[in-house]
């Protein structure tokens, strides 16, 4: 998910999801692989849209990038790992935390506020996220959502899979997720509002699950129409 701007209301209207690889090779077996791949055009290729092109715009030279060499490794839609659940971790080594810590620096450097392993091409059920500035990395290992709020909110989410598309989700605004840390310490999240929001759309991503699953039929067709145009428009 893309990094909130300094308004966290506005940040909560501009979700995007980062990540690796954009090749449309067969989803990576568990083990540690290196976070990294060439990135090879998708069965249907996603290109980012005039948002994201403004918002780079106003970046320094270093930071903008930073940010295109994350986002050009991100798995696109049309790749299969991205419909893919992902495996149970079992496994809690120096490999493992290595993979968090690479996971953060590539998500730092997309600025974004959270991150699924399966868009880096790995079928890890593991998410990490932040969504305060100076907060430190989260990392969440096995999550699962054992409890959700009544209460429910829709706000505007896009995903760095499916770049020129934003659309109204509706999801709970409170959470309980337990999980465990890198270190394979049970732990007991309670979260609410954007942070609750980032969790699940991550969590969405580790079952195999896109916001656009999560919309109307007609702002499905309205979303892939966004994306044929982005499609045109980048390549005149």
């Amino acid at each position: 998910m893309a990094e909130p701007a300094t308004d966290e209301v506005q940040a909560e209207r501009e979700l995007a999801v980062s990540g690796l690889t954009e090749s449309g090779q067969t989803p990576t077996e568990p083990g540690y692989p290196e976070i990294a791949g060439e990135a090879d055009e998708p069965e249907d290729p996603e290109l980012s849209g005039e948002d994201e092109e403004d918002e780079e715009e106003e970046l320094d030279p270093a930071a903008a990038a930073r940010r295109t060499a994350a986002l050009a490794h991100v798995r696109k839609f049309g790749d299969p790992v991205l419909r893919t659940r992902a495996r149970p971790v079992d496994r809690f080594d120096d490999t493992l935390r290595d993979e968090v810590r690479r996971m953060g620096e590539l998500m730092n450097d997309a600025m974004g506020v959270g991150l699924a392993a399966t868009q880096v091409g790995v079928l890890h059920r593991l998410l990490i996220y932040r969504v305060q500035q100076r907060a430190p990395v989260a990392a969440l290992i096995n999550p699962e959502i054992e409890w959700s709020g009544k209460q429910q909110e829709i706000l505007e989410e896009g995903c760095l899979s499916l770049p020129a598309v934003h659309v109204d989700v509706e999801r709970p605004i409170d959470v309980r997720v337990r999980a465990q840390n890198e270190f394979g310490e049970e732990i007991v999240i309670e979260a609410s509002g954007l942070e609750a929001r980032v969790i699940q759309h991550e969590v969405d991503h580790l079952d195999g699950v896109l916001i656009l699953d999560r919309i109307s039929r007609q702002q499905r067709k309205e979303a892939m129409r966004a994306l044929r145009e982005a499609q045109s428009e980048s390549r005149h």
